[in-house]
């Protein structure tokens, strides 16, 4: 047993080091395909949900309603399955009802009639989106428990790169072939990635034989100190992702500055071509340079700064501006966060802990684009981005108070 420093500015628990997990070149590459294609499932149709929404006739509040659910279910479900994976001791299961649940999200949207349709959509959505913690716990098997933080980001790299795929086509789908083109993809990507889930290894490198979490332990994981800060600070994370290129801000661009179908997917590469790069170099770059604290402050301020920048744009190549710097800002904090959640958790209490953080930060999701569409309802669609820079800077303020407590 050895003590390694933590990446994180403070000392880590004591680690054991484990041998190299006995996994292939194939075996990564097909789960980069399958973390692709979920990905690719889940976000397709999202530049176009909002006007798509206003097309069928939901007001904002319904519209905020729609999108809060996403959340909501994941709340409900996120730890509840990670617990269910902790003990059966499987994880290839659950990424497999994820490429299902993707599938049938879309389909629900494109049923006419009533809005209960687009909502259920989405909460088969939120389903979905709870099996990542899968993903997450999957992928970090492969390594050893000291380069999880690795893991963490090369999976956020793909996480966004998916999410960039989907997005990119989305607008296009739209414009040539209607409103429902999107989700008639994210149909046909999500069988697809049901079929390649049957590829993926299961790592083998001692989970298997481990005993569950007890309800005991389930506390003691929760109540980690570092796990509740990070979840926090997620919370506020996600609720300005979710309020912005996640929520209003394609319905900006379309309802206040004329943006067409196929302008919808230039504003989401302005956004998530810096927020993949950043997602990619943060822990690897800036984390180890200036201590993840400090970048933790500077993407919550960052992001606060361009989120209210959102309201303020008159044009749509300004607004395009505004996302590029906030993709930028967003993608400095997220993969950080997720690499604390499970940095110092046991190997076969991963999934709990991840489970716990993602619900948390579920709350985000749920929050901040159903109090947004509240507020656009009584005071215009800027009051939304208002209040998810209020959300940044609070995290900014936290994070930059912890930054100290931990030095």
């Amino acid at each position: 047993m050895m003590t390694k420093s933590s990446p994180y500015g403070r000392p880590a628990s004591a680690v054991i080091e484990e041998p190299p997990i006995a996994t292939t070149r194939a075996d990564h590459t097909f789960f980069w395909i399958v973390t692709l294609l979920y990905w690719i499932t889940l976000y397709v149709y999202m530049p176009i949900l909002t006007p798509y929404l206003e097309f069928r006739g939901l007001s904002m509040q319904l519209i905020g309603l729609v999108l809060g659910s996403y959340g909501f279910t994941q709340i409900l479900v996120r730890l509840p399955l990670g617990i269910w994976s902790d003990r059966l001791r499987r994880r290839k299961p659950f990424i497999m009802l994820g490429m299902l649940t993707g599938a049938a999200s879309c389909f629900l949207f494109i049923i006419p009639g009533s809005a209960v349709w687009p909502l259920a959509g989405r909460v088969m959505a939120g389903i979905c989106a709870s099996t990542w913690v899968a993903f997450t716990v999957l992928y970090a098997g492969y390594f050893r428990s000291q380069d999880a933080t690795k893991a963490m980001g090369t999976i956020s790299f793909m996480t966004v790169s998916g999410q960039l795929a989907g997005m990119a086509v989305s607008g296009y789908l739209a414009e040539l072939y209607g409103w429902e083109a999107p989700f008639a993809a994210g149909i046909g990507i999500g069988l697809a990635g049901l079929a390649a889930a049957f590829a993926i290894k299961e790592p083998s490198n001692g989970i298997n034989s481990r005993r569950p979490i007890t309800l005991g332990e389930m506390r003691g994981v929760v109540r980690e100190g570092i796990l509740l800060r990070v979840s926090i600070l997620s919370i506020l994370a996600h609720c300005v992702l979710f309020i912005t290129m996640f929520g209003f801000t394609p319905l900006k661009a379309t309802t206040d500055l004329g943006a067409s179908k196929a302008d919808l997917t230039l504003i989401v590469a302005a956004f998530m071509i810096p927020h993949a790069f950043t997602s990619l170099v943060s822990t690897k770059w800036f984390a180890p340079r200036y201590g993840s604290w400090s970048i933790l402050a500077a993407g919550f301020l960052l992001s606060g700064l361009f989120t209210a920048a959102v309201a303020w744009s008159p044009s749509l190549p300004v607004l395009m501006a505004t996302q590029a710097f906030n993709g930028f800002a967003q993608g400095l904090h997220l993969p950080i966060l997720l690499g604390m959640a499970i940095q110092d958790v046991t190997q076969s209490k991963r999934a709990t802990a991840m489970g716990f953080y993602q619900a948390m930060y579920a709350a985000g999701m749920f929050a901040g684009p159903f109090l947004a569409g509240w507020l656009n309802g009584l005071a215009g669609i800027d009051s939304g981005f208002y209040f998810g820079a209020a959300a940044a800077a609070a995290g900014a303020v936290l994070a930059w108070r912890w930054r100290t407590a931990h030095n």
